[in-house]
């Protein structure tokens, strides 16, 4: 962060300094965090009250590991400064705003947000592996974007800043606004448009809705690029002053994919950008569907004035999306454990099942060890209903249900009627674990895919021990 004092960090924050014996004029310029365990000497602890715990009873154990400055709601009895704000989220917002409005008026700061229902995070990790190249560049840690982490990855920024790589998520209208009053965008990305969190939203027209908010408030000297494939983000453009950037395989794209040829170890293709450049990338991250976020990616970055020379260098240097995505593990006896279990909607879920029949067909059998998709509402039995019947249909060797809310995925798998046995389901990760200690065979691909709340990225993690 920035150098602020005291007094100016609780005008931005408009709290109430308790001081202590430190001068007001105090200097602070650590991060901040709302985990206590994070916290390092010099930083600032934000007491966050949640659903489940309050984190002002954290606020010892951030003052044991050197916290310089908390922000809380009310007032305690710790040894060091404190703000007391009517609201921590909000005032943690506030204070990201302040610094980034400071750093934006020296001149060097460029701002890129991105969202979409998928390939948030691995858009975001592929661009900043471009940017970071070119200059210092700040990015969220892991899946930072909500009302919490976007402002904590935002107060990393510091004067020697050029860019900022902010990912934007939302479950529900006003959200991504909310962010972009933080950091308004000089280049705002909108991937896809689908059902995940569709249930919290209240439906697809509701989910065009906030990821229109990425695009609506830029201004007509900034760039919104989107994917001209999805028709949802498509009609964007209308609702923009900004100039368009179209990323996908329509041919009218002007950054576009072409020749992609999709492998176990990854996936080949040439990127066309708008200025008559192309190249061939030989790209390591698992799944046909992550071309799309490289494009988004360079499309960005061309926008950034990147050459593609760097841009296709970058690209190449990502040997996976994320921790538990598409992340390859194993090797013993030439089976492969792909572990995509960090979050799972219907079209990541989807895309990641074709990615495994692609892939699968190259070496041997196929298993797909499938969990729960969180957050459908209304959408949940159609949507586990219809993967059920993809899995079948595309032919995967053996279908794993794990846990009650994805138990229907089995039913409709076996009442296609064209499998007998293929498909088993097991009420826990630890039965199934069992399961597929003993039924994974020399040459297996095996898929591990679920949302977050299922819990079987461990499952995937185990597996994958099993067989380094």
């Amino acid at each position: 962060m920035i150098d602020l004092t005291l007094t100016e960090i609780a005008a931005a924050t408009d709290g109430r300094l308790i001081s202590g014996s430190a001068d007001p004029g105090l200097v602070v310029s650590g991060v901040a965090d709302t985990d206590s365990r994070l916290i390092t000497p010099g930083d600032i602890f934000v007491a966050k009250p949640g659903e489940e715990t309050d984190g002002h009873l954290f606020a010892d154990a951030a003052v044991a590991n050197g916290a310089a400055l908390l922000i809380v709601e009310r007032e305690l009895a710790v040894a060091v400064p404190q703000i007391v704000v009517e609201n921590s989220v909000t005032a943690l917002g506030a204070l990201a705003t302040e610094v980034i409005t400071r750093v934006r008026a020296l001149g060097r700061l460029r701002i890129v947000g991105i969202t979409g229902s998928n390939g948030k995070t691995t858009t975001k990790n592929l661009l900043a592996a471009v940017l970071e190249r070119v200059g210092e560049t700040v990015s969220p840690k892991a899946s930072f974007n909500n009302e919490v982490g976007a402002p904590i990855t935002m107060l990393r920024v510091t004067n020697e800043t050029r860019f900022l790589v902010a990912e934007m998520g939302a479950s529900g209208i006003g959200e991504i606004a909310r962010l972009i009053r933080m950091a308004k965008p000089d280049i705002g990305v909108v991937l896809k448009v689908g059902l995940a969190h569709a249930g919290e939203f209240g439906g697809i027209e509701a989910t065009v809705t906030a990821k229109t908010e990425m695009v609506s408030e830029l201004l007509p000297e900034d760039v919104a690029v989107l994917n001209l494939d999805d028709p949802r983000v498509a009609g964007m453009a209308d609702a923009t002053r900004a100039r368009v950037l179209w990323f996908g395989l329509d041919d009218r794209a002007a950054v576009r994919a072409t020749d992609i040829v999709a492998t176990a170890s990854g996936t080949a293709f040439t990127l066309h950008l708008p200025d008559g450049s192309s190249a061939p990338v030989r790209f390591k991250v698992l799944g046909e569907h992550h071309v799309m976020n490289a494009l988004a990616a360079a499309a960005a970055a061309h926008e950034l004035g990147v050459e593609i020379d760097l841009i296709v260098d970058a690209l190449e240097s990502v040997s996976r999306a994320e921790r538990w995505r598409m992340e390859p593990l194993g090797g013993r006896d030439d089976v492969s454990i792909i572990n995509d279990a960090y979050n799972a909607s219907p079209d990541s879920m989807s895309a990641a099942i074709r990615t495994l029949a692609q892939i699968g067909a190259e070496r041997g059998r196929t298993i797909a060890v499938l969990g729960a998709m969180s957050e459908l509402g209304d959408w949940a039995g159609e949507e586990h209903d219809r993967i059920g019947l993809q899995v079948v249909r595309l032919g995967i060797g053996r279908l794993v249900v794990v846990g009650p809310e994805a138990r229907r995925m089995h039913i409709t798998a076996i009442n296609e009627g064209s499998w007998d046995g293929e498909s088993v389901y097991f009420a826990t990760a630890d039965e199934a674990f069992a399961y597929l200690s003993a039924e994974i065979a020399p040459g297996d691909t095996v898929l591990v895919k679920s949302s977050n709340a299922a819990g079987l990225r461990l499952l995937g993690d185990r597996l994958g021990e099993l067989y380094a």
